[in-house]
């Protein structure tokens, strides 16, 4: 059986045999492949992981997307939208990209996989209920879509206890994916895994790439500004839902239509200070969004290692390079960062057990890797060694481990 990890910024495939876990290439030289496609409008082409980024950077005509997990469960999943000279869901979108994962699959063993065991966050949306199923039944629609059989799907956190080899007493994976944060507490025996509770809650590392935006970025571009009233006297906040959205990997490219150009166009006209402004009006014309939040989620990365870096937003305007500190980065992060440590905390009160009986966290993910969370985690279970194994991989190779052992 296939096991597939389809994440909010990269996926990867893997089966196993004897007990090993085999990743498959699905890119050369790469063990994921970065969950982005673009649509080229001049040959009418669809490109997914790298080659995808690399259409964008470019800079050639066309749609980029990224994170579309994020928005399974959501009436914007199943919209029809104008894609080349198509009128596609974004549910067929996911679709087409799981079929080209399934299709390099079957080049990397010589199969045709028609069985997967597919990986899923305990919640899709942990604080909605219907929009949670919906999620997961979109999800399934899109394995199906693209020619699985058969799927099953397994927790992300409890894969990667599968991948995580045995230890005595109790272990707790911590798993910080691009949009959730999930959470599992597992012991291992002569059985194999056993499962005592899981956990999950909407917040990743997107929104830690979103909340780095909001402060460090968009004030260049005119959030906390003001604007002249239209009629009248008088000034008003410049409206944050645009900010939002342009930080918001899952929503950037939906931004590029005559209605939002119109609108920003308008709050330039208004705006008490006209450059900041200006430069948000050269974003929407010039489709820059996603190279914002390519050069903020670099920035995070470097800035994570303990020294300043710069975000390099020369796309909006050359020479612009506001820098991003260690202090920066955990201002903007700390908060969520607490949820994080306040999630685990609660995945222990749900099996009811202390903190004290966890002998070891697993961390995976790679937003894993802030400190900040590395900091909220261990103040949740202060006692617990901590683990950093396979940060990347750890939820695919589980995946397979755990189809094999079916």
């Amino acid at each position: 059986m296939l096991g597939i990890d389809f994440g909010t910024s990269n996926s990867g495939a893997a089966i196993a045999a004897g007990g090993v876990a085999r990743l498959l290439r699905l890119e050369p030289g790469q063990d994921m492949l970065p969950t982005a496609i673009f649509l080229d409008y001049a040959a009418r082409e669809t490109h997914v992981g790298s080659a995808a980024v690399a259409q964008m950077i470019e800079g050639r005509e066309g749609r980029f997307m990224r994170a579309l997990k994020s928005v399974l469960g959501t009436p914007l999943a199943r919209e029809k939208r104008q894609f080349l000279n198509r009128r596609l869901t974004l549910l067929e979108i996911v679709a087409e990209f799981l079929g080209e994962v399934r299709e390099r699959a079957g080049h990397a063993t010589g199969m045709d996989h028609r069985r997967v065991i597919a990986g899923r966050p305990v919640h899709f949306h942990s604080a909605d209920a219907g929009r949670d199923a919906q999620a997961a039944a979109d999800l399934a629609e899109c394995y199906r879509m693209a020619g699985f059989d058969e799927v099953r799907f397994l927790n992300e956190p409890e894969a990667a206890a599968w991948a995580a080899g045995p230890a005595p007493g109790l272990s707790l994976v911590v798993d910080i994916g691009g949009g959730t944060s999930d959470f599992t507490l597992f012991e291992t025996g002569a059985g194999g895994v056993r499962i005592v509770a899981s956990h999950g809650i909407r917040l990743g590392g997107t929104d830690f790439d979103r909340l780095v935006s909001v402060a460090r970025v968009m004030p260049l571009l005119g959030l906390g500004g003001e604007l002249h009233n239209e009629i009248g006297p008088g000034r008003h906040d410049v409206p944050r839902a645009i900010y939002q959205e342009l930080a918001s990997w899952e929503k950037i490219a939906f931004l590029y239509v005559p209605a939002t150009l119109r609108e920003v166009k308008l709050m330039a006209r208004l705006a008490c200070e006209p450059r900041p402004m200006a430069r948000l009006v050269r974003v929407i014309e010039e489709e820059t969004g996603h190279d914002i939040a390519f050069a903020v989620e670099a920035a995070k990365i470097a800035a994570n290692g303990g020294g300043a870096a710069s975000i390099n937003l020369t796309p909006v305007e050359p020479g612009l390079k506001p820098m991003l500190t260690m202090g920066d980065l955990q201002e903007a992060c700390g908060a969520a960062a607490v949820q994080i440590g306040q999630a685990a905390r609660e995945t222990l009160v749900r099996a009811g057990v202390r903190p004290e009986a966890v002998g070891r966290v697993i961390l995976v993910g790679g937003s894993s890797l802030l400190l900040a969370v590395d900091q909220a985690v261990r103040a949740a279970v202060p006692g617990a060694a901590v683990e950093r194994s396979d940060v990347f991989t750890a939820v695919v190779r589980g995946l397979a481990l755990a189809g094999a052992a079916e």
